[in-house]
């Protein structure tokens, strides 16, 4: 049993690594030879995700994925000009920020808009693409004919979280300003499914989502009757490090392209943004199209959680039975072990009384901007998981020890046996059977768990879901595909953990009255002849 266990572990291991492994070029891109550009490429026509490098699309750092749009194209120009290759770094909205400010980009280039709160942080180069806000709606909606902000009075209205999207959403008499989403495609679910009644965006992205889906629209407001806005938080800007030294080569690059040459590229983008087929059987589509993005998103959260339990378990084996030595009599080994004990009991409210999410971002910029250490996403990721786990673990196997009787500890001693010789001889084997359902639990957690390590832009399987869905208009449909392989996944996680307890466990049908010489059970009639 334990060499098939060992051989399903290092299959599954295995199978992570071939599925995530990068290719060549992207493990390179640490090099200076590559800008290495920021966007969510996941906000098209701006920025998408796609398959393969058809359009002149760019590689995404760390995947064998490719993005393309309008930034794009935008950041080739940019990097073919200071000398350099452009490589796509994918990092959700609100990690662009900090990713530059560590380090982590050379740039931002995301359909962002240099608003004085953002200054504060960063510069930013001048205007690449003047934009216009718009309000998508259902085509179904009473609102779909609208052409003035005052129409929108009782509206349920929302908009990207840290953008002025969202404020401008205030310039509208009676509107109910909803709270705001993390990104677009969050908000055309809401849309679609009626919890909201609009969102804010700019009229290129309006275009794609009426080009995408028949059942949406965006509004064409009379003249002055729209939103009012300034250029600072309209027109969309490169974002860069304070005092960037190749801020005026970018200007003047931009400086060179046309308003003609601005549009073609935007018609480009728009054209070549990638649409699901929606005939057929709407699976198969789905499979056909996203397929392998899936299985990538698939193999790296089976990887996070599968190595995250098992050094976490390994940590919190570890912890628990340094935490259940016995009082020592010299007074200097006392105070040591209080020491210890005190900084595993800080080790483990922390990490059990603070958010995953918050301790990825944490580690990942924070330690880029204090220590200047650039960690890799994926060890990062698989870092915090660890520690994570084994803060829940080293309580679960304490607890599990503490539930082993007294009396065997006191016979382990009374043998002459040390505390080490006692857990790993008698009580460990015991405990750790014990705790192997709630261990069971905590790995089924880290597979789902492992959706919050979107905040450091880990391509596991949510956030491979959040770019489908966005990129396909097929919110449900890839929800439900993903609610599948997560429950593939944790169901068979539980039957083998299921296994490895009943192993544990031994044979259920034996005679305790039996012994090494007495190999059946004495039949009446010889008992009967006995007594005679």
């Amino acid at each position: 049993m334990k060499k098939v266990w060992f051989a399903i572990v290092s299959a599954l291991i295995l199978t992570g690594l071939w599925v995530t492994a990068p290719s060549h070029q992207v493990s390179a891109a640490s090099s200076s030879q590559y800008y290495k550009i920021g966007m969510e490429a996941g906000y098209a026509p701006f920025n998408w995700t796609q398959n393969s490098s058809k359009h002149g699309a760019v590689r995404i750092q760390g995947s064998k994925l490719w993005a393309n749009g309008y930034d794009v194209q935008m950041g080739k120009k940019i990097a073919r000009a200071l000398g350099k290759k452009p490589i796509v770094v994918k990092t959700k909205w609100d990690g662009l920020l900090p990713s530059l400010t560590s380090g982590k980009i050379d740039a931002i280039i995301a359909g962002m808009s240099p608003t004085p709160a953002r200054r504060k942080s960063i510069d930013f180069s001048n205007t690449y693409y003047a934009s216009k806000l718009t309000i998508v709606v259902r085509k179904d909606s009473k609102y779909a004919h609208a052409t003035k902000l005052s129409d929108f009075k009782g509206a349920k209205l929302t908009a990207q979280l840290s953008t002025y999207h969202y404020t401008a959403i205030k310039q509208i008499k009676g509107v109910k300003r909803q709270s705001a989403m993390d990104d677009f495609p969050a908000m055309r679910v809401a849309l679609e499914s009626g919890t909201i009644d609009g969102y804010v965006s700019e009229i290129p992205e309006g275009i794609t989502a009426e080009h995408a889906n028949n059942k949406l629209t965006y509004i064409h407001f009379a003249k002055n009757k729209g939103f009012k806005t300034d250029a600072s938080d309209t027109d969309l800007a490169i974002g860069l490090r304070k005092q960037d030294p190749n801020e005026a080569k970018i200007n003047q690059v931009l400086a060179g392209i046309s308003t003609k040459e601005r549009n073609h590229m935007m018609t480009q983008a728009v054209k070549d943004q990638p649409v699901t087929n929606s005939s057929g059987n709407w699976f198969t589509n789905i499979l056909k199209q996203y397929g392998a993005m899936l299985l990538r998103g698939t193999g790296m959260t089976l990887l996070l959680a599968l190595i995250g339990t098992l050094v976490g378990f390994i940590i919190g084996l570890l912890v628990g039975i340094v935490r259940t030595i016995p009082r020592a009599k010299k007074p200097a080994q006392r105070g040591l072990m209080a020491i210890i004990n005190w900084l595993l009991s800080v080790y483990i409210e922390v990490f059990r009384g603070t958010p995953m999410i918050v301790q990825a971002a944490v580690l990942y910029y924070g330690a880029a901007q204090a220590f200047g250490v650039n960690m890799d996403r994926t060890v990062a990721a698989l870092v915090i998981v660890s520690i994570n786990t084994g803060a829940y673990i080293s309580e679960i196997i304490r607890g599990g020890i503490i539930s082993v009787d007294e009396g065997q500890f006191e016979a382990a001693h009374a043998l002459g046996f040390t505390h080490w010789q006692t857990m790993t001889k008698v009580i460990l084997p015991q405990a750790i059977r014990n705790s192997l359902p709630a261990v069971t639990n905590e790995f089924i957690v880290n597979i789902k768990d492992t959706s919050v390590l979107s905040i450091i832009s880990v391509s596991e399987l949510f956030f491979t879901a959040e770019t489908i869905s966005g990129q396909s208009f097929q919110f449900f449909h890839t929800y439900l595909i993903v609610c599948g392989i997560y429950l593939i996944m944790t169901f068979t996680i539980s039957r083998l953990f299921r296994l490895i307890e009943k192993h544990l466990d031994g044979p259920k049908n034996y005679n305790v009255m039996n012994n090494q010489m007495q190999v059946e059970t004495p039949s009446i009639k010889d008992t009967e002849g006995d007594a005679e």
